[in-house]
């Protein structure tokens, strides 16, 4: 799903009001449909309801939620800014005389500065609605309005935000304090998810959220231009093709697992047997003299070559018959391993072949930065932000972190997975696509591990870099949550997780 802006919202309705034959106030009567339908399942009919509504298109969704609720049997207290009595937009005028003229039960305060606002003291248990800004910001909230924010925030409430939180902008937020924001419990998205949604630093604003469909044009939508995108199970279904039944395993390919060293051969053996579970027809693990016996008995369809090295890395090989390269779980950083990274990754460039680099790989990077420039195109990193800041220097906020991995990902013409609550997926082409399969489940070691196998499975298979990355992403995350239906939020280990791969790719690649 397209991960949309204002501006292309704005453009989506005005091709909506052009071409289906609805008006701009018909469309403030769906969303507040939509709108009063979700609230009215968060409320008894004791439930003290107060509703806060701005001047614009956002105001005038508020205003029509509002009277829609009363008639339902409500009494919403209604508070409307219109500073100097003459800000209203045409859809908001008409909602406030609608709200007005309505003879269920409510109250409308219409604020218009000639008095001082003086914020009410919301009973317990109450709702209320935002409808402040939402959409229609492009800038921070004048002083006034975030000083409302911080008292709607410390009032106790629960709020729904309609389409943004107020003083959320729909992208990049640069340093505005949250705390300046409206901290909604639930935001109520039209038409299409914001990226200001998917980004960390805005969590405590955004809540949980929910898409909306107020009927915008298909056509426009899928018109609309394409720089991030939401992954759903039913974009990684079209790419699960059923097997050929003539095939055997040379058909889907012969991955190489480069990892472990002392004390940490349990990475190597967790990626391998993601690997395995994500359909590889061949997967062998290079890793340390030490690790033989220990990978011979616990991954036993893999095979096990031994590095000259008895506890750590000293070589990684780069045979041409290896469809797919993962290294990194496990590996110690030192200078053995730092330089047989480096010459690996010097080889696989002047083939070029990419390759998935994770864990004691991205260290032994972070030690010798220089090692970039060897880095093949379309190679896949999965740092976690320890690993990415390490590399790339200490970024202060995770929106600074994703800008950083959209300009470096550009700049080597790499794949970077950014791992998070929405896995970010960035391509050098600057798009950027969201994960949103997982749970907190997997907040568990070895996770990532088993999230390098997958994606080098799928490489070995035959998938693009770009659509590996897209898919192992996906798929292990729906692997953690069967592993969580099994063992609950505390009890999941990586092992669970790579038991649960097969599984999670029969689920999505048969869910209707």
């Amino acid at each position: 799903m397209k991960i949309l802006s204002n501006n292309d919202i704005k453009e989506i309705e005005r091709y909506t009001i052009d071409n289906d034959g609805v008006t701009s106030v018909q469309l403030v009567e769906r969303a507040a449909r939509a709108i009063a339908d979700e609230v009215a399942g968060y409320c008894s009919d004791s439930t003290p309801l107060m509703v806060f509504a701005g001047w614009g298109k956002n105001g005038a969704d508020a205003l029509e939620t509002a009277r829609l609720l009363a008639s339902r049997g409500y009494a919403p207290e209604v508070y409307l800014f219109n500073i100097g009595s003459n800000r209203l937009c045409p859809e908001c005028k008409l909602m406030r005389d609608r709200l007005a003229a309505c003879e269920a039960s409510h109250t409308l305060h219409e604020v218009t500065g000639e008095t001082p606002f003086t914020f009410p003291e919301p009973p317990a248990d109450t709702i209320i609605i935002d409808g402040i800004f939402g959409s229609g910001l492009n800038r921070p909230m004048p002083r006034p309005f975030q000083l409302l924010a911080q008292n709607l925030n410390c009032s106790g409430a629960f709020i729904i935000s309609i389409d943004l939180p107020s003083g959320l902008l729909d992208g990049f937020n640069g340093d505005t304090p949250r705390n300046d924001m409206v901290h909604a419990g639930l935001t109520l998205a039209l038409g299409a998810p914001r990226l200001s949604f998917f980004i960390e630093d805005n969590a405590v604003a955004v809540g949980q959220w929910k898409l909306l469909d107020i009927g915008l044009n298909s056509t426009a939508v899928r018109n609309a231009p394409l720089s991030y995108w939401m992954v759903q199970g039913k974009d990684v279904r079209r790419y699960l093709r059923p097997r050929d039944p003539w095939s055997n395993k040379s058909n889907y390919g012969d991955a190489l697992i480069a990892g472990g060293s002392h004390g940490m051969g349990g990475a190597a053996v967790l990626a391998a047997r993601g690997c395995l579970r994500s359909g590889a027809g061949k997967v062998t693990v290079y890793g340390p003299q030490s690790l033989y016996n220990t990978v011979q008995c616990a991954v036993l369809s893999a095979m096990m070559r031994a590095d000259s090295g008895r506890e750590h890395l000293t070589d990684i090989p780069h045979e041409s018959h290896y469809s797919a390269f993962g290294i990194g779980p496990g590996l110690d950083v030192n200078d053995d391993t730092a330089e047989a990274v480096g010459r690996f990754l010097k080889t696989m460039s002047a083939a070029p072949r990419p390759v998935v680099v994770d864990a004691g790989a991205l260290g032994c990077i972070a030690a010798r930065p220089a090692m970039l420039e060897y880095l093949p195109m379309m190679s896949i990193l999965t740092p976690h932000i320890g690993e990415f800041d390490r590399i790339f220097g200490k970024q202060f906020s995770h929106e600074a972190r994703l800008k950083k991995a959209i300009e470096i990902a550009k700049y080597y013409q790499i794949i970077i997975v950014l791992k998070g609550r929405y896995t970010a997926i960035i391509r050098p082409d600057e798009k950027v696509f969201f994960n949103t399969s997982g749970t907190p489940a997997m907040a568990t070691p070895g996770s990532g591990d088993v999230l390098t196998g997958i994606m080098t499975g799928f490489l070995a298979q035959g998938f693009k870099p770009e659509m590996a990355a897209f898919l192992a992403c996906y798929i292990h995350g729906i692997a953690g949550e069967i592993a969580a239906e099994n063992h609950g939020e505390y009890g999941v280990t990586a092992e669970d997780i790579a038991a649960n791969v097969g599984r999670a790719i029969a689920l999505v690649a048969n869910a209707e």
